[in-house]
């Protein structure tokens, strides 16, 4: 058995870790507003919760009675708000080297001092890198979660959507529908027209699909020329309704392919969520409608049988 030697730090060695420990003591509890807010801050890539901190910080200094955020992330609106408003506001766009990081209202009922605007400017300053790192946070997350090719939610965000809306059902007894669609004969198009007008089409069908369906659902690439709707308080009936609609949607798209006009048609399987069913057996009802819409003639809309 080797002998194991343990390597005792020397006097300068020991006391340069004295200072250190005395410093992260400091620095874990210093009363300074803003090393205390960038030490908070730190604690998460949450932008909500980044958000929560800096208007609690301010708060402590700064009297306000509403704080609002706004920005767009990744084609996508993310609001902050607490508290209720005033009629006196100041509003700031929070800027890093020239990119946008969203804008700043604070309100109350009496006009703010230059003093507190300063404040208020010190504690965004103070703040602007770890909201910065908070939004790209997003940004990284929506892309993994996003079709590359048509910018909306991709297989992945689906499944998760898929799990949570099954928990709502089970807990809640609300009524959710899925609808799968698949573009009929699209390899043709592919192959007689090529890969660029294969992906244009893809692009086309997925906003007339965002056309077609309300602000609550939403729709998912699938995979390859499928996609996916998931639509909430919805049952069968309204559920076949959206999907008719889609097709008509789709039905009406035309691409100029120089000597003739590109259309297509698109198929549609739905299944309402049963109770205690999971994500897996629901996908797989609706893709089984789905199978039915395509043997059946295609550009057609079939329902789940096993919906009650």
């Amino acid at each position: 058995m080797k002998n194991i030697t343990s390597i005792q730090p020397n006097t300068t060695q020991r006391k340069d870790l004295a200072a250190l420990r005395q410093a992260y003591q400091g620095w874990s509890n210093t009363p300074d507003p803003f090393t205390k807010l960038t030490r908070r801050l730190s604690t998460s890539l949450s932008l909500e919760t980044q958000l929560g901190i800096l208007a609690e910080e301010i708060g402590h200094i700064i009297a306000f009675d509403a704080l609002s955020y706004r920005h767009q992330i990744a084609r996508r609106d993310f609001v902050y708000a607490t508290g209720t408003g005033g009629p006196h506001r100041c509003e700031y766009r929070l800027n890093l080297e020239g990119v946008n990081y969203g804008t700043l209202t604070l309100n109350r009922r009496q006009k703010f001092s230059d003093g507190e605007l300063e404040g208020i400017e010190m504690f965004i300053s103070a703040a602007i890198c770890q909201l910065r790192n908070a939004c790209q946070f997003i940004t990284i997350e929506q892309a993994a979660l996003t079709d590359a090719l048509t910018s909306i939610p991709n297989k992945r965000a689906l499944d998760e959507q898929l799990e949570r809306a099954s928990r709502l059902c089970d807990r809640h007894g609300e009524d959710y529908s899925l609808i799968l669609c698949d573009l009929d004969r699209f390899k043709t198009v592919n192959d007689q027209q090529g890969h660029v007008v294969g992906d244009h089409l893809l692009q086309l069908t997925a906003e007339a699909i965002e056309n077609a369906i309300r602000n609550s659902d939403s729709v998912y690439r699938f995979g390859g020329e499928e996609f996916a709707i998931l639509l909430p308080h919805t049952g069968q009936q309204e559920a076949k309704n959206v999907a008719d609609r889609i097709r008509d949607a789709v039905a009406r798209l035309r691409i100029d392919c120089g000597n003739t006009k590109l259309s297509i048609t698109i198929s549609c399987g739905v299944a309402r969520h049963l109770p205690e069913e999971s994500a897996n057996n629901w996908i797989a009802r609706a893709d089984e409608a789905l199978y039915r819409a395509k043997a059946q003639g295609r550009n057609c809309t079939r329902v789940s049988a096993s919906i009650g």
